[in-house]
């Protein structure tokens, strides 16, 4: 056997050119055989890493890194590989210490901090991300990867202008790039502007025709243009190019929804749990309930997940799993407590995991749809399943003396880019103010309120003391039972409304969240609800007309 730990140049050649063709299992073969004659080399440890890697042998390209920076405590190209592998396992903040480890080492490697700034993104610290690409382009002006990169987080913080911009860099500096012209037409999607975007979609794919994502993004534009058969064809050959393509199913079980196909819908919906960024985790293996076994007499653990609106809506099921016999635990953030508690007083309420052997079986909570084989005839339905408590709702009734037709209204939702589209300017309520005998009451709380400066009608604001305690939405239940009828976008306010079996009109834009489906005017989900639906995108004004009209009957018939 040779002493001499220098692999060979050639060798590294030869490796080099099995990972560049995709030999990723003749890789492994070869590094492994000469790691008995060069069990020192640092480089074929890296090597043999990256061939582990790409063959989604995770653990194992751990171990090579791992031996290759014990045997050189500064090989940065190590680190960032490390780095980037730990973060595939969803290690997070092991994968951003390497990943420092390697910028402190080599201060001026771009590289390094692409890698975290990729890190950062996975995390959703989207300033701490942009931060690390621009130190990448201050160290290489011309990195084409990171101003990609740098565009995706821009777009998460609602950058369009400066992620665009981003996008366009990459391009310019690389006409041949699939991603940035993929990840342009999506942030057009964003902005409503579906020619746009689906032009530099297809033109993505032109450049890669096996690009997964640009058909999952084709399927999404498709979607949004009411194309659903096309949207559905470019779901399934994204699937057919990626067949674990999480995003893709996930797609997918949107067109299936809104078309009313809730059966397929819900079941591809569970798709959501394997997404990037899944905002709760997936159900212990062991605790995984199929819908079918017997839970009669076990501890049934639920978990919250998604926004406060999932929360009501869904909410409606845990009294199902108690009529099969099940003790129902639910996690869910403790200013939902109060309000929870309605539902039925038997289901425990805790802020925090369940030790696993303390319960029989758990499950997100919008999984439950699915495990109750949920289609459009048997939506539990009922006119209302959450109260409010009587005391409070006197109280609130002092505050709103008025002998008046009371409307309860909402124009916005959470800042974020799911509520892009949803919301609609305060200004629209003007002439439904002017209706006789009309009071319009905001059970709006967050940035949409600055609008409120700007109005030239009258609006009951409710003062800082309104749902400002511990507990969500109490407030809100209170004045929304002193309500005569509530008019909200699509926001939890809608859902508190419906849970609560009030009148309420939902404003929806042209293709709305799949649980709203389309071309119907009330919601399966709730019997009060009744649904204004753009006819052309981004005309609000045509709904509000509608709205007017529709309210001025339902006063008369008040009146009479």
């Amino acid at each position: 056997m040779s002493n001499d730990q220098n692999l060979p140049e050639e060798e590294i050649d030869y490796l080099k050119n099995l990972l560049n063709n995709r030999q990723f299992s003749n890789a492994i073969k070869k590094a492994e055989t000469l790691t008995k004659y060069y069990p020192m080399s640092f480089v074929l440890w890296n090597l043999l890493g990256v061939s582990f890697y790409e063959n989604k042998k995770f653990n194992d390209a751990i171990k090579s890194y791992q031996k290759a920076v014990s045997i050189n405590p500064k090989f940065v190209h190590a680190y960032n590989n490390l780095g980037i592998t730990l973060g595939a396992q969803g290690k997070l903040n092991k994968a951003i210490d390497n990943c420092k480890k390697a910028v402190l080492i080599e201060p001026n490697n771009a590289l390094s901090y692409n890698n975290l700034g990729y890190l950062y993104t996975k995390q959703h610290k989207f300033d701490e991300a942009i931060a690390a690409y621009k130190k990448a382009l201050l160290i290489q002006p011309n990195y084409v990867e990171v101003y990609n990169n740098l565009g995706v987080a821009l777009r998460e913080i609602g950058k369009y202008e400066e992620c665009i911009n981003a996008y366009k860099k990459a391009m310019l500096l690389q006409k041949d790039y699939a991603e940035p012209y993929n990840n342009l037409g999506a942030v057009l999607r964003d902005q409503g502007k579906l020619d746009e975007a689906l032009d530099f979609c297809k033109r993505s794919i032109s450049i890669q025709p096996d690009y997964p994502d640009a058909y999952n993004n084709l399927s999404i534009i498709f979607r949004d243009n009411e194309n659903f058969d096309k949207a559905i064809e470019a779901s399934k050959k994204a699937i057919s190019l990626k067949p674990d393509y999480a995003e893709a199913y996930f797609a997918l079980s949107f067109s299936y929804s809104l078309k009313g196909d809730l059966k397929k819908g819900l079941r591809l919906y569970e798709w959501r749990l394997k997404k990037d960024g899944f905002s709760a985790r997936i159900p212990r293996k062991q605790l995984i309930w199929n819908g079918k076994d017997s839970i009669l007499d076990k501890k049934f653990f639920v978990y919250e997940e998604q926004g406060l609106g999932d929360t009501i809506q869904f909410c409606r099921y845990l009294p199902l799993l108690q009529q099969k016999g099940a003790e129902v635990i639910f996690k869910v953030n403790t200013k939902m407590h109060a309000l929870l508690e309605t539902l039925d007083k038997d289901i425990t309420l805790v802020d925090s995991d369940q030790d696993e052997r303390s319960i029989d079986f758990e499950t997100p909570l919008i999984s439950l749809p699915y495990l109750f084989n949920t289609d459009l005839n048997s939506i539990p339905s009922m006119t209302s399943y959450l109260s409010v408590d009587k005391n409070r709702v006197i109280s609130w009734k002092k505050h709103l003396p008025r002998d008046s037709f009371k409307v309860g209204i909402c124009w916005q939702g959470s800042k974020t880019k799911i509520d892009f589209g949803r919301s609609f300017p305060l200004t629209l309520f003007e002439d439904i103010s002017k209706l006789p005998n009309i009071e319009l009451i905001s059970l709006y709380k967050g940035e949409g309120e600055k609008q409120i400066e700007d109005i030239n009608f009258d609006l009951t604001v409710l003062g800082n003391d309104f749902d400002n305690g511990e507990d969500a939405f109490i407030d809100s239940a209170a004045v929304i039972a002193n309500c005569d009828l509530i008019i909200t976008s699509d926001t939890a306010i809608a859902h508190l409304a419906g849970a609560l079996g009030c009148r309420t009109w939902v404003v929806l834009k042209k293709i709305p969240d799949w649980r709203w489906m389309l071309d119907r005017n009330d919601s399966p989900w709730y019997p009060n609800m009744k649904l204004y639906r753009q006819k052309e995108r981004d005309n609000w004004e045509e709904v509000f007309e509608t709205i007017k009209k529709d309210l001025q009957s339902l006063i008369t018939l008040n009146e009479n």
